[in-house]
């Protein structure tokens, strides 16, 4: 994307900015006194042709997740972003909708058996 980010940003920063900058919510890092903290130069926002060609370019995108999916809206957003192979903890109640919706998308999932994430 050859965004003009400042020499010393944080990569924390510099991901939460790409991910403003490319989501609906643009302005919150292009707006006067913001963009400066991040940028050398003010880039211009993408137009919405912009943003389907790059995402189109993600394809064979892989997934992993130490938890499990307790949603198919999960894997409908998974599916935006080209993710065509998931491996994930399973477990869910809900691990039959999801599996329905990874089979409406041809996402192949395995489930590892391993969580690791709790609360």
């Amino acid at each position: 994307m050859n965004l003009p980010f400042k020499e010393n940003i944080r990569r924390a920063d510099r991901d939460n900015t790409i991910d403003v900058y490319i989501g609906d919510e643009y302005e919150d890092v292009l707006r006067e006194g913001t963009w400066q903290q991040f940028f050398t130069e003010k880039p211009e926002p993408l137009t919405a042709e912009e943003k389907k060609e790059w995402i189109a370019q993600n394809t064979g995108v892989c997934l992993g997740s130490d938890a499990f999916f307790p949603f198919g809206d999960n894997i409908e957003r998974a599916h935006k972003s080209g993710v065509e192979y998931i491996a994930q903890a399973g477990g869910s109640v809900r691990d039959d909708h999801v599996i329905d919706t990874c089979d409406k998308y041809g996402i192949a999932m395995a489930f590892t058996g391993i969580r690791l994430f709790h609360h």
